[in-house]
């Protein structure tokens, strides 16, 4: 199962990321999660260990190599896999990857970075037996880098807050022009029947396949940035029903 988490910034798409991440080894998955917000939190969420981590769009020289850009042609399909097995760092059967920031700015979807990262996302998501996580970068920007395009599906978290709904439509809309099928909206922080009717009511036609209820645990682990998992038995049952959802829309793509 490859899937690619959006949605506004402040939403609790990381959260939903480690979350999924750690219930998914606990269920036999081998597991890789890409961080590619260029604010990488991924990390202090699942747990890991403060640790030095080299973002994969820092290997400069290597980009230069295989990329190429600066003032010559991209090359559009670099050899990745070493890349990956030198910068992931794996903690509790979670193989985890920071992408880092994306520095060229005005590049576009040819920049070298972007097309790294793209090309490191499909390599994981089409020649490796396992499930892929990718939190993206928050906002639309990463739709038009078509970073997450191999995904299975692209989920959208939304909370019960005007800016995140219409946010969602948008990135609903684009994810539609660039091909991808699968769009579903999981809300979170969600506190009771009036949230869940303001969400049914603001969603234009985007697909809910999963809640996850308020959790003040979970605020105060985003807040300090601590760990998601573990901190709310609510929450983490939530997930797991989102889990199985998720493996029954897409039964014959299941990686363990």
């Amino acid at each position: 199962m490859k899937l690619a988490i959006s949605g506004k910034g402040g939403v609790g798409k990381t959260t939903l990321t480690a979350l999924l991440a750690t219930s998914m080894v606990e269920r036999g998955y081998r597991v890789t999660a890409i961080d590619a917000d260029p604010n990488p939190t991924l990390a202090a969420a699942l747990g890991f260990p403060s640790q030095p981590i080299t973002p994969l769009l820092e290997l400069r020289e290597e980009i230069e190599q295989r990329v190429g850009g600066t003032g010559g042609l991209v090359r559009l399909n670099p050899r990745v896999d070493d890349l990956v097995d030198r910068v992931a760092v794996v903690h509790r059967g979670i193989r985890l990857v920071v992408a880092g920031a994306i520095t060229r700015g005005g590049a576009g979807c040819a920049c070298p970075q972007s097309v790294l990262l793209r090309r490191v996302i499909e390599f994981l998501a089409l020649e490796r037996d396992q499930a892929l996580l990718v939190d993206l970068e928050a906002g639309l920007e990463h739709l038009g880098r078509r970073s997450a395009h191999a995904a299975d599906a692209l989920l959208v978290v939304v909370d019960p807050s005007r800016a995140s709904l219409e946010t969602a439509v948008r990135i609903k809309r684009l994810a539609a022009e660039i091909g991808m099928a699968q769009v579903l909206g999981v809300a979170n922080r969600v506190r009771g029947s009036a949230d869940e009717a303001y969400l049914a009511a603001h969603l234009d036609g985007l697909e809910l396949i999963g809640a996850i209820p308020y959790s003040e645990a979970l605020v105060e682990a985003e807040r300090a940035g601590g760990q998601a998992a573990e901190v709310d038995a609510a929450a983490s049952g939530a997930v797991a029903r989102l889990i199985d959802a998720l493996e029954a829309r897409f039964q014959g793509r299941i990686s363990e």
